[in-house]
């Protein structure tokens, strides 16, 4: 299926949505509350430290492959000159900078690898996986080893610029 094909679909109704990957539909589920909050607490922290630099996002679609692909990102970095550039009537055209998942109940560890390699080989600098229930986050890099941040932390942000983002902000309660 072609992303053309794909965007004539009905919109689904109900606790599901669909990307397409590969050419093939996939369904995914929609987030619960603790979900959303995380993601828009991570939006706020992001905005804060790399806002002036590009385009932090919820539910950014992306075309890594731009044919047979068209995927959402949980939350997203795209550096200003690539934004900009951007097609205002199309979908941002190679993974974002800096992609964002946030584990659900719903995903497997081999499909969460597998997008975490899809999105680095396709564009991203860093790949990100926030573990609501272990309060950790992985970030995956092609030039860097993988590696596990829990709380009392600092995330570097060197590929974005510099600074760090402080693990205990993500998981906060307020």
């Amino acid at each position: 299926m072609s992303v053309e094909e794909f965007r004539r679909l009905p919109k689904p109704v109900g606790d599901f949505d669909y990307e397409l990957h590969h050419g093939e539909l996939v369904q995914v589920t929609r987030p619960k509350k603790k979900h959303h909050v995380a993601r828009h607490r991570l939006l706020d922290l992001l905005k804060q430290l790399l806002g002036r630099q590009g385009h932090i996002g919820i539910e950014v679609a992306f075309r890594a492959v731009p044919e047979a692909d068209l995927r959402v990102a949980d939350v997203a970095f795209v550096g200003s000159g690539r934004w900009r550039a951007a097609d205002p009537e199309d979908n941002l055209h190679g993974a974002p900078d800096l992609v964002i998942e946030v584990l659900s109940p719903s995903n497997t560890a081999l499909e969460m690898y597998d997008r975490e390699q899809f999105c680095l080989e396709h564009g991203s600098k860093e790949f990100w996986t926030v573990d609501l229930g272990r309060r950790q986050v992985r970030v995956a890099s092609n030039d860097q080893p993988v590696k596990s941040y829990r709380e009392g932390s600092e995330i570097p942000l060197l590929a974005f610029g510099g600074g760090g983002l402080r693990v205990s902000d993500i998981f906060s309660e307020d």
